[in-house]
């Protein structure tokens, strides 16, 4: 309601910066990031405190910003918490429904999602079509995270984290 071009935000958004984000793929993608965050941040912040605090104050006595030891320092050393987090998020996006509906609508071509693809098979009663929508979602998903399972192990197994 507040990014819609009829609200003093959204009029400002698409009268200065030409971007709406009430029924667009810009919104649609800003809506299931915000949606999905707090599956980030559980992952990063486990890695964050598995990491030894040496490491920072290290890189504060040689002399390094805040900026600079994140991503230098800390950053590399969690690559396997990031790519974890940005998979559990993918995951949940890739199956979300409500926020997608509400912020993208259901315009084929531009706002229409797999999720909304399946719910719209179902609704005509072409439960044929729904299953293998949902089908070819499972496999997706479920290949992108053994994928990325397999890539944090092996990173785990060899140690190497840079």
């Amino acid at each position: 309601v507040a990014f819609s071009p009829n609200n003093a935000i959204g009029n400002w958004l698409q009268n200065t910066v030409a971007i709406q984000l009430i029924f667009s793929f810009p919104g649609l993608v800003l809506a299931s990031m915000i949606y999905s965050l707090p599956f980030m941040v559980q992952p990063i912040q486990a890695g964050l405190s598995g990491l030894s605090s040496n490491m920072k104050e290290s890189s504060y006595v040689l002399g390094k910003s805040r900026f600079t030891t994140l991503l230098k320092v800390l950053m590399p050393n969690i690559k396997p918490s990031i790519l974890t987090a940005l998979v559990l998020s993918f995951a949940h996006t890739m199956g979300e429904f409500g926020v997608v509906l509400m912020i993208g609508g259901n315009i084929p071509g531009v706002t229409k999602v797999a999720s909304i693809a399946i719910y719209d098979e179902v609704e005509s009663l072409n439960y044929a079509a729904a299953h293998q929508y949902a089908l070819i979602l499972l496999l997706l998903t479920f290949g992108i995270l053994v994928t990325v399972y397999s890539l944090n192990k092996k990173i785990s197994l060899t140690g190497n984290h840079a």
